[in-house]
């Protein structure tokens, strides 16, 4: 396994090539939208799972020196990949073996399977928003504040270990007489504050009460840093912390209740379809309304860039709603059915567009009701 990872490491490029055509050519193979046709599908997860793995290789780095705020046991987001890919095939062939009414069972246990798992991913991510439903870590770093106002990103700045800064010079203690004195930002001033201060440590050194001083002490034991609980979290959040909680669980557990909507009441009926796109809303109100508490209090909280851009992804997805079911059998499909026939003549553009209007009906018959989470 540790070759395989180091082939791949060296060959990304190449492996990423494989890949993309491999995905292609499987969306050409025949019977593969036919409900009797499990292999194709199976293949399709498959090339999905490997590719995944592959990915999750050439993200993780191999120095073996990650920091210890990036280690976990599992790898969540490789995990929800899997599932998302199994899925597939979980659909295919329920489908297959049990019809079209009975699927959504299964379809049910696999939705809570990758709940459990994003909430776990959310957990471990330190309650942070799930970027593509836990299939990209959220590894945003902390924007911090020092004493004087000053933003960093965690990483401390250094200050002489016997001084302070005024005026653009470093004023230390270790002038003449043990005066403070003063040294300028250029490199003759640097220089020679040096070699006063080399002469200065030279007579401390022969001190044997300083040459104590210099023996090294025990190193303190490494403490393990203890991870939140989720108590901890939800006391210290606040309420708008707390709202956006409740906004991240719920977009978690939407794909579950329209399943579930679903297996209940049928593919053909509004409820489903109606309380799946008021989850969405709800999710994203909720968000919305935590960060203007955060405005109104005075606090500053501000999404990282990846954060803004899954918001926005999470908009894009409410596309899908005009290819799920009662939507698509009322208006869509009459429309797409319209097209194909205006563009039917045309050379080339029409035999393109019934292959496209081919695809995006099998593609609506299985993967827009999961998708989009």
């Amino acid at each position: 396994m540790e070759a395989y990872k180091v082939w791949v490491r060296k060959n990304r490029d190449l492996v990423r090539s494989l890949e993309s055509l491999a995905n292609g050519v499987t969306w050409i193979l025949p019977e593969r939208f036919a409900n009797s046709e499990i292999a194709p599908e199976a293949v399709y997860a498959l090339l999905g799972i490997v590719s995944s793995v592959n990915q999750h290789i050439i993200e993780t780095p191999n120095d073996g020196h990650s920091l210890a705020s990036k280690e976990q046991s599992i790898p969540w987001a490789l995990v929800v990949s899997i599932l998302k890919d199994v899925e597939a095939v979980v659909e295919v062939a329920a489908q297959h073996f049990v019809g079209d009414d009975r699927k959504w069972g299964f379809l049910a246990v696999t939705e809570a399977v990758k709940a459990c798992v994003r909430l776990a991913a959310f957990r471990e991510s330190g309650y942070r928003m799930l970027l593509q439903g836990g299939e990209v870590e959220n590894e945003e770093e902390d924007v911090l504040e020092d004493n004087q106002g000053v933003k960093t990103n965690g990483v401390p700045v250094i200050y002489p270990v016997n001084g302070h800064s005024q005026n653009g010079h470093w004023i230390t203690s270790d002038g003449p007489d043990g005066k403070p004195g003063i040294i300028s930002k250029s490199l003759e001033g640097r220089a020679v504050a040096a070699l006063n201060r080399f002469g200065q440590n030279a007579k401390m050194l022969s001190d044997p009460t300083w040459m104590s001083r210099l023996q090294p002490s025990p190193v303190p034991p490494v403490m393990e840093i203890e991870k939140p609980t989720f108590a901890t979290i939800w006391s210290s959040k606040g309420v708008s912390g707390r709202l956006f909680m409740l906004g991240e669980a719920v977009h978690i557990f939407r794909p579950l209740v329209y399943v579930l909507l679903i297996r209940k009441f049928g593919i053909k009926s509004w409820t489903p379809w109606l309380v799946s796109l008021a989850v969405e809303l709800a999710s994203l109100g909720i968000h919305s309304h935590a960060t203007d508490l955060n405005h109104r209090a005075g606090k500053v909280h501000q999404l990282s860039s990846a954060e803004r851009d899954e918001l926005k992804r999470r908009k894009m997805m409410w596309a899908l709603y005009v290819m799920r079911d009662p939507f698509f059998a009322s208006y869509t499909r009459r429309h797409l059915e319209k097209a194909e026939k205006a563009l039917n003549p045309v050379p080339l553009i029409g035999f393109i567009t019934g292959k496209l209007v081919e695809l995006l009906e099998g593609a609506q018959s299985r993967y827009t009701y999961t998708s989009g989470s």
